[in-house]
């Protein structure tokens, strides 16, 4: 026989404070529990209890299971029209077990009957003597002319009845335990030999010798291989600048200060000339002199080539700061000279550290 326990339950603010002398007010009879069981494994072990509108049914399957099966327990709480359930927490009364699956469901049948389940799928600690423990319901009675709850408390309590079975082990039942002899104690740790431990410390040391080489020679085949001449960077900075459209009107002035700015580099890389730090006429001054702002590597450019560096330096910097507007055919002029000056001296050109595609040209002054 199983009861339904009527327990004075706290305000909800203090629900899990103790529970006061004289606080168990009423106790009423249950319809008994029915047991459906068989010898079988794959039926189940049944639990049912019924308490006014409310039936309750706790299902174990398999009856008999193995250490290592999942256990598939199911809570199904059944309860007439008008009646609310109050279904129990997750995990309540399962602590013993390891939870693998908790799936949760309401519905209401044909009869408008509401019908909540709880599937839990278990894992149990050991095998032997297990136990499930009574699991509580609650609910409230909202029918026409039926009591809510018991006086004094909030609602309905219904426990299910325990539930046992046992985990069977995989050892047979009749199997006998060997037990063997420990093993004899080891002997003495075999010392290399004096020709082993020489090959071992050559080994180990070219390693110690080979490895720091090789990331030498890796790091500066990198850095080797990220290197171009001066004229490939050169080159590349106008190909980018020629890969934008034709400058208009407003973008002539960036337009020459970048052209410009390129020719001024590549004098720098190829020629190891100062020219960002001189002006337009130093500049051309220090050509005319060959070599009072430069240095020997000066002589390689020729009087051809300072004619074409001067008349586009001196057009560039009419564009710049005087203002004056070219025509397009002096736009491509320019180009022509610029791509041509770079062309024509890029035999024997140094190569450069590093690549720099991305940083900015140096200001021509």
């Amino acid at each position: 026989m199983s009861l339904l326990h009527f327990v004075r339950r706290a305000p909800s603010s203090a629900r899990a404070a103790p529970i006061a002398f004289g606080s168990i007010t009423a106790l009423a009879l249950l319809v008994p529990t029915s047991l459906v069981a068989s010898s079988a494994n794959d039926e189940p072990l049944i639990r049912s209890t019924e308490s006014g509108p409310v039936k309750v049914e706790l299902r174990l399957e398999p009856a008999r299971p193995t250490i290592g099966d999942t256990l598939l327990l199911t809570l199904t709480v059944t309860a007439e029209q008008g009646v609310e359930l109050l279904m129990p927490e997750f995990g309540e009364a399962l602590e013993r077990f390891t939870i693998v699956d908790f799936v949760p469901r309401e519905r209401v049948d044909d009869a408008r009957r509401t019908v909540s389940t709880q599937r839990y799928r278990l894992q149990p600690p050991s095998s032997g003597r297990q136990l499930i423990p009574p699991i509580m319901v609650e609910y409230v009675d909202r029918r026409p002319g039926q009591r809510s709850a018991p006086e004094g408390l909030d609602a309905y309590e219904v426990l299910t009845d325990r539930l046992e079975f046992e985990v069977g082990s995989v050892l047979p039942g009749d199997g006998e335990l060997e037990l063997r002899p420990a093993l004899g104690e080891l002997g003495p740790r075999a010392v290399p030999s004096e020709s082993k431990g020489r090959l071992l410390t050559m080994i180990v040391a070219l390693v110690a010798i080979i490895v720091p080489l090789a990331i030498w020679g890796a790091l500066r085949w990198r850095r080797r291989a990220q290197r171009l001449t001066a004229y490939q960077l050169a080159r590349a900075r106008l190909d980018r600048l020629l890969a934008k459209p034709f400058p208009g009107p407003q973008q002539v002035d960036p337009f020459f200060v970048e052209l410009s700015a390129i020719v001024r580099r590549y004098l720098e890389d190829r020629f190891e000339l100062r020219a960002p730090e001189l002006t337009t006429e130093e500049f051309l001054v220090a050509v005319g002199q060959a070599g009072a702002f430069c240095r020997e590597s000066f002589s390689a450019i020729s009087p051809e080539h300072q004619a074409l560096l001067r008349e586009f330096l001196r057009l560039a910097d009419l564009v710049k700061f005087a203002g004056i507007q070219p025509s397009n055919d002096d736009i491509r002029q320019s180009i022509d000279a610029a791509g041509r000056f770079l062309d024509e001296t890029q035999q024997n050109a140094p190569m450069v550290a590093g690549i720099s595609f991305d940083r900015a040209p140096a200001k021509a002054g």
